[in-house]
């Protein structure tokens, strides 16, 4: 990516203790105003993903678990679905969804973050993320991506769903920013470039879905990794 598009992207300043602790408050009360507002990209990436029976696949950043559920019920029982959270407080929640619809043999939880990922190389069929890569500082978002492809087996897919910066931004994008900038605590993602984060890290696009969410872009991008990368 040319680095004037990443010095086009606001940078994350609050610290990883700080976006735990936020997240760890919130894990209780989150689903009520982030799962109406973001339901439908999730689903949307979910969708393309695609996850088949027998598959073990990993999300990073699964929040309070739908996704989870979601990802362990398509893989049924001989697959395993991963996933690996900032939040303590955001695994508690997860872990009682899951439990829930009867899936615990089939999720595995780890707290951690994706700047380092607990896992071997070429281990997962997938990847999926939702509204998370964006929390990344500028510079660490290439570092997870390059984690990401390290751990997914050859010819291996990933779907990202995030906020999406574009080259003719409107007023809505730029007064998030603006607001990203000054009060990091509460608007805490913001828009970044997710194709062509990916296709620098060096994912094969093969589809993107361009939405809008109370006027901010998002894109749902599914990708795979080079059998030669």
């Amino acid at each position: 990516m040319k680095a004037s598009r990443r010095e086009n992207i606001s940078r994350v300043t609050r610290s990883k203790a700080e976006a735990k602790a936020t997240y760890d408050r919130m894990s209780r009360w989150y689903d009520l105003f982030s799962r109406r507002s973001e339901k439908k990209y999730t689903e949307m990436g979910l969708e393309r993903l695609a996850a088949k029976e027998g598959e073990t696949i990993l999300e990073i950043g699964f929040g309070t678990g739908h996704s989870l559920v979601e990802l362990a019920n398509n893989v049924g029982d001989s697959g395993r679905i991963y996933g690996i959270d900032l939040s303590s407080g955001m695994g508690i929640i997860s872990r009682k969804r899951i439990k829930r619809a009867g899936f615990s043999e089939r999720v595995c939880l780890s707290l951690g973050d994706a700047f380092r990922l607990p896992f071997k190389a070429e281990s997962f069929d997938a990847i999926f993320m939702s509204f998370t890569l964006e929390l990344f500082d500028t510079p660490e978002i290439s570092v997870v991506l390059l984690e990401c492809k390290r751990v997914l087996l050859d010819d291996g897919r990933i779907c990202i769903v995030a906020m999406s910066k574009r080259d003719d931004d409107g007023l809505m994008v730029r007064l998030y920013e603006w607001a990203h900038e000054t009060f990091p605590a509460y608007a805490d993602c913001r828009p970044i470039y997710v194709g062509k984060e990916l296709t620098d890290a060096g994912f094969e696009i093969s589809d993107i879905a361009q939405e809008t969410m109370w006027g901010l872009p998002v894109e749902v991008v599914l990708a795979r990794k080079s059998k030669v990368s």
